[in-house]
């Protein structure tokens, strides 16, 4: 047996080195520490200090970290208070960080101050710490595992289970199902915006089978109206306008195109990730030329591609101000600027627009990105396209003299009507006296008070008088001479053009639409860094970049790789309708759940950002992103996945205590929630009832009659062109004319967006000027008037079946007896209390019974517009 023996001295030296490792031990962190503080610098730092390096601040990595940023030093190792980045996560002090989000936990403030305390000191196993974004909405999504869920009965598809898992962790259930009357009401305004009729709710209500439901949602999916209610929430995205705003508020021709391509897509179910793909690039994606083809007919496969491109007219309607034309420089910037920041809104659901004068404030967005992201479109340039083909040009220029002919024709009609309105106007004037002739020849901007009060009595009598009833027998023959040329003449031309001039009313004009094309790559201005937006200032020029805060997200370094490349719309489409990409899928889904819903899982839509709001259920809305991809980006198949869900059709009743206390505004959402009609939806239903409604498709834009009233904003009264007559003035409110500065009166009263941005929800607001406009316009009372002559039509002069009918026709159900009896009361009443109508002229229909009668019913009719039953869906 080996013996070793040692010294006292020697003892004494090893029990010393052993204390020593002990106490420098204890000094030591533990990795667990650094792994621990680093994810937590990961999860809320490096969104912005990561690879975008915000403020030049590079936290990935513990060099960089100690080298600071813009602002200087942000770490002194072993001193918590006195470093920046302790002091900013707790909020002590003016900088605090994350911007516009609570400090962090007490825990965590905890480990970075130990951390800090002792060294800072790096993980050895990770050298840096930036393998992922640290935010949310950049990361990949990844299909979550389904809940598993013991309401088995309540749970009739996956989103079903998402949702009952999260109210059984707060102690919820879900509201019971609503009824068939409700679900049928909610269907049809979801899907085409119309109310359903009285017979489609008989039908709906008598069919017992199981399917009844998904036999309905399978109707309306069908229906051509369809993508005129989906298009119209599409249209608030993309800012659409008929006009450009600001003063001069001039019109884009063209812009109605572009709404009809966007309702045609939709009734198309045309797959998302096409159809953003053409509204970016249809022209580097799919170009093609029509001068290639001799036929007369364009070919389909051309048609498609020529659809393709229409859908750039996204990028030609924007908000401009007329004088900026006259500097090509700030022209070109505010262009840019507009097409950056709607396709950042619109797709990705980012406010890029923000990095436009300096680095985002909260986003991992710089300046430098954001000039990057405007030279994707440095090749593009607004242009338009003929719709006809080379031969259907030729051919209509055969017809050409007689096109002449027609608007010769035209003229001189015109200038008859004018020479006999003259001669009127000089007759009307010697029965007036020379001080009301005198006020009325003073231009009407000029005339004092005193002189427009004289002047009134000729303005009515001229402005009322009928030229026909005024016209000399040979005027009479003149008249008609000219008319049998005028017509002559347009058959002539409907001969030799054939179809075409059903198609295109302008004789004169070629259809055109308007939408991007390229500059020659030598002739393209660059785009360069402004210093603070101004488009003088130029910096550094910019060359087409991606946004680098995707850059640990998808691979997309060698997008725009190749310098004679000049398709860059193109590689930013493609790259947006990838897989991997973060956001798209993100966001549409999220996009069709608030319109469904009535409030988004993001209730940001357009902020999928740092200071946007967190999904309220962000394994429900990365299941729906994933999914909609599997399902082909069909969008009619993500309507039937959340229509056909027991989440949908629970009733919005508030008639649980504990989860209102518990939740208030229904986040977790244990009932429906309750949505108010939009303006369109509320004029659509009236004139529905009213049963005038123009249910044509497509066209361009019409332009409704207005009383004087409603045009005294107007900064221009001929901006709002000729008013379109019967029956094209009772079409849907998606195709009445769009200007920025002058919104329909009605639309404007309920919420219509301000669209000079992209607008991701419209507001609701009870105000006012709501009820005065239901109760008190001309144009809701004519259509009351409308609705009262079609009860009259279908019930004759029985008071009981008048309240039944028209209850049906506005709320989809019978009325109650309380209610019924009430509405008796109140139409015997007024039948007795009024001496004349309300208004000068009653509709037609209702001569053939009393004129009190028929004014109760009009203002009984018109009190149904102004119930709440009416306003909203259930």
């Amino acid at each position: 047996m080996l013996s070793i023996r040692f010294s006292h001295s020697s003892i004494a030296f090893f029990i010393f080195i052993f204390c020593s490792i002990n106490f420098a031990y204890s000094l030591t962190p533990t990795p667990s520490l650094a792994n621990e503080a680093l994810r937590i610098l990961e999860l809320n730092c490096l969104g912005c200090h990561g690879t975008i390096s915000m403020s030049e601040l590079d936290m990935r990595q513990r060099n960089t970290l100690l080298k600071g940023g813009k602002g200087g030093q942000v770490l002194i190792p072993g001193n918590a208070e006195k470093s920046r980045l302790f002091m900013a996560a707790a909020h002590i002090g003016e900088l605090q960080m994350p911007p516009s989000q609570p400090p962090l936990s007490e825990k965590d403030l905890s480990v970075l101050r130990e951390w800090i305390d002792k060294g800072a000191p790096w993980s050895v196993k990770d050298p840096s710490i930036a393998s992922e974004s640290s935010w949310w909405s950049f990361r990949k999504p990844r299909r979550p595992v389904i809940p598993e869920t013991t309401n088995d009965s309540w749970v009739k598809n996956p989103i079903d289970a998402f949702i009952v898992a999260k109210l059984k962790d707060n102690a919820l259930n879900p509201a019971p199902r609503a009824n068939k009357e409700k679900l049928i009401r909610r269907a049809y305004f979801d899907l085409i915006g119309l109310p359903p009729t009285p017979e489609q709710i008989e039908n709906f209500l008598k069919d017992s089978s199981s399917q009844a439901y998904e036999k309905m949602i399978k109707s309306l999916l069908d229906s051509p109206h369809y993508g005129e209610r989906w298009a119209r929430h599409w249209l608030d995205i993309v800012r659409y306008s008929d006009s450009s705003g600001f003063e001069s508020d001039h019109y884009y021709p063209n812009a109605w195109r572009y709404r009809d391509y966007v309702i045609k897509s939709f009734n198309d179910d045309k797959p998302y990730d096409r159809f953003l793909q053409e509204q970016i690039a249809g022209d580097e994606l799919w170009p093609d030329r029509f001068e290639l083809t001799g036929l007369r007919t364009i070919p389909f496969k051309k048609m498609e591609y020529l659809e393709a491109r229409i859908g750039t007219g996204l990028y030609t309607f924007g908000p401009e101000i007329l004088e900026s034309r006259q500097d090509a420089e700030q022209w070109r910037s505010e262009e840019l600027s507009d097409w950056a920041d709607t396709t950042g809104s619109a797709f990705l659901g980012l406010t890029i627009g923000c990095a436009r004068c300096h680095d985002h404030k909260f986003d991992p967005i710089t300046q430098r990105d954001y000039y990057s992201f405007q030279a994707i479109f440095e090749n593009s340039r607004q242009t338009e396209i003929s719709l006809f083909s080379p031969i259907q040009e030729v051919s209509r220029n055969l017809s050409y003299s007689t096109v002449v002919a027609v608007e010769t024709s035209r003229l001189a009609y015109r200038l008859f009507q004018k020479k006999v309105k003259d001669r009127i106007q000089e007759e009307k004037k010697k029965l007036f006296p020379s001080e009301v002739v005198e006020a009325f020849e003073i231009e009407k901007s000029q005339r004092t008070p005193k002189q427009e009060k004289l002047a009134k009595p000729l303005i009515e009598a001229i402005e009322s008088m009928k030229i026909d009833e005024v016209l000399t027998t040979k005027e009479r023959e003149q008249k008609q001479e000219l008319l049998n040329t005028l017509a002559n003449a347009v058959l002539r031309v409907a001969e030799l053009e054939g179809s075409n001039l059903s198609k295109f009313e302008g004789l004169l004009e070629i259809p055109k639409a308007s939408v991007l094309g390229h500059f020659e790559a030598e002739l393209a201005p660059p785009v360069h860094v402004l210093n603070r937006g101004q488009f003088r200032e130029k910096l550094e020029k910019s060359t087409a970049k991606l946004l680098s805060c995707f850059n640990q997200t998808t691979n997309f370094k060698n997008i725009f790789s190749n310098a004679k490349e000049t398709r860059q719309r193109k590689q930013l489409a493609l790259w947006l309708t990838r897989p991997d990409n973060p956001l798209t899928t993100r966001v549409i889904v999220n996009r069709i759940w608030q319109w469904h819903m009535g409030q988004a899982l993001v209730r940001t839509p357009n902020n999928f950002g740092i200071n946007g709001e967190k999904p309220s259920h962000p394994k429900l809305l990365d299941w729906l992103a994933i999914e909609f991809m599997d399902r082909g980006w069909s969008m009619k198949s993500m309507h039937w996945l959340i229509m056909t869900s027991n989440t949908y059709q629970m009733s919005s009743l508030h008639n649980n205590p504990k989860a209102h206390l518990l939740d208030p505004a229904n986040t977790l959402l244990w009932r429906m929630n309750r949505r108010r009609l939009e303006g369109e939806e509320l004029w659509d239903s009236m004139v529905s009832i009213a049963g005038v409604l123009n249910l044509e498709l497509y066209g361009r834009s019409i332009v409704p009659p207005l009383s004087k009233e409603d045009l005294d904003g107007k900064y221009k009264l001929k901006q709002w062109g000729n008013v379109t007559s019967d029956p094209e003035q009772y079409r849907r409110g998606i195709y009445f004319l769009s200007q920025r500065n002058f919104i329909f009166p009605m639309f404007e009263a309920f919420d219509n967006p301000q669209n000079a941005t992209s607008c991701p929800q419209r507001d609701v607001t009870t105000v006012a000027p709501q009820a005065l406009w239901f109760l008190n316009n001309r144009t809701a009372f004519k259509q009351a008037g409308s609705f009262a002559a079609r009860l009259v039509k279908r019930n004759g002069e029985n008071m009981s079946n008048w309240v039944i009918d028209a209850w049906k026709l506005s709320f989809g159900r019978p009325p109650s007896d309380q209610e019924k009896q009430e509405a008796l009361e109140l139409l015997t009443n007024r039948s007795h209390q009024i001496k004349k109508e309300r208004w000068t002229e009653l509709s037609a229909g209702l001569e053939k019974i009393p004129v009190a009668k028929a004014s109760a019913l009009t203002e009984f009719c018109l009190a149904l517009f102004n119930l709440n039953e009416f306003l909203y869906i259930d």
